[in-house]
């Protein structure tokens, strides 16, 4: 069944400009709405199908005046194929047990999530997230949200937490929200090893594709989203396949729908 807002009443806002956290040089703006009610899951979803990204309790895109480096980014579940390396992700992460919980906070992902944050985001702005904080991030999706565990294997007893994905079930797929990991486990490639996870579990629901969130080329902190393929990017609108060579040029993005003025 397709699920659309035409019933559904929305209000859209408009952040005041801000410097970017990926692009050091440029300004950043974002069109948001809130997500609410019993149809909050209907909402997130068809957002979703137009390059928006939730955070907690919001859905936003990136509407920045000068700048469209920041591409919504989805994979084909069915037909992803992994590479070499990929395959070597999943050979090394093989004693790794995952486990669905529900979306709350707990004191162990917490401690994971800090240790996480201050080795590789020191400086992101989540760094003064406090247990309350942290709360309300997992606390606050869907009805359709739920933390999905890593834990090294140890048989009978649950073994060490190496990382924690908040995931988005929509109609058409997965939706990584947002996730941590062990940062001393490094050889293992785990926020890879996450993404290998979600592939083979949508694929076992027989849901289409997998969603990232937003790649960057220029950024290294999220160029890597474009080597799992076939993908595809929301350019201009609609859903196009996205090689990880292709050159997008930074031109100007086209003039928005909406306007604060």
């Amino acid at each position: 069944m397709t699920k659309n807002l035409a019933h559904i009443p929305l209000e859209f806002f408009l952040t005041a400009p801000a410097p970017c956290p990926y692009m050091p040089d440029r300004i950043e703006r974002r069109i948001f709405t809130e997500l609410d009610g019993y149809n909050s899951t209907v909402m997130s979803h068809s957002l979703n199908l137009s390059g928006f990204r939730r955070s907690q309790t919001i859905s936003y895109r990136p509407v920045c005046d000068e700048c469209n480096a920041c591409i919504s980014i989805r994979v084909d579940a069915e037909m992803f194929a992994p590479t070499q390396s990929m395959k070597r992700v999943r050979k090394r992460n093989a004693d790794i047990v995952r486990k669905e919980v529900s979306a709350l906070a707990t004191v162990e992902h917490f401690t994971l999530f800090r240790e996480y944050v201050n080795t590789r985001h020191g400086n992101g702005g989540m760094e003064k997230m406090d247990f309350e904080d942290y709360s309300v991030m997992v606390g606050a999706g869907t009805t359709k949200s739920c933390l999905v565990e890593y834990r090294i294997n140890k048989g009978d007893r649950a073994g060490e937490l190496v990382a924690v994905c908040l995931t988005d079930e929509m109609y058409d797929g997965l939706s990584l929200v947002y996730s941590f990991f062990a940062p001393l486990h490094r050889r293992r490639s785990l926020g890879h090893f996450v993404i290998l996870d979600h592939l083979k579990d949508a694929r076992a629901r027989k849901l289409p594709f997998v969603y990232l969130g937003y790649w960057i080329k220029e950024s290294t902190k999220m160029s890597y989203k474009a080597r799992f393929q076939p993908c595809q990017g929301f350019i201009q609108d609609r859903w196009v396949p996205l090689n990880a060579r292709t050159y997008i040029p930074q031109e100007p993005a086209p003039k928005p729908w909406f306007s604060d003025t």
